[in-house]
């Protein structure tokens, strides 16, 4: 819910909307569930995979920044105790 009280859209269900308004109205005014729950229920392991892999992506950029500021620093005082 919003500050007012007013309930809250998400992206995903704009999209829902502007692929079906029916469809959008009879999920979220009615609460009829979805008769697609496996291909939602799949998508949403899909999904999870791949933020997975984007965490773990963005761990490695920031395992290399680091390494490679480690390989700086010890590059300078190797120069500089020459």
């Amino acid at each position: 819910m919003g500050t007012s009280g007013e309930r809250v859209i998400r992206a995903s269900e704009i999209g829902q909307y502007a692929y079906c308004a029916h469809a959008w109205w009879l999920g979220s005014v009615e609460g009829v569930p979805s008769a697609h729950q496996e291909a939602l229920t799949a998508g949403e392991t899909v999904h999870r995979r791949h933020g997975a892999g984007v965490r773990g992506a963005l761990w490695l950029k920031r395992l290399a920044y680091g390494l490679l500021l480690m390989a700086a620093v010890a590059g300078l005082l190797w120069f500089l105790g020459r």
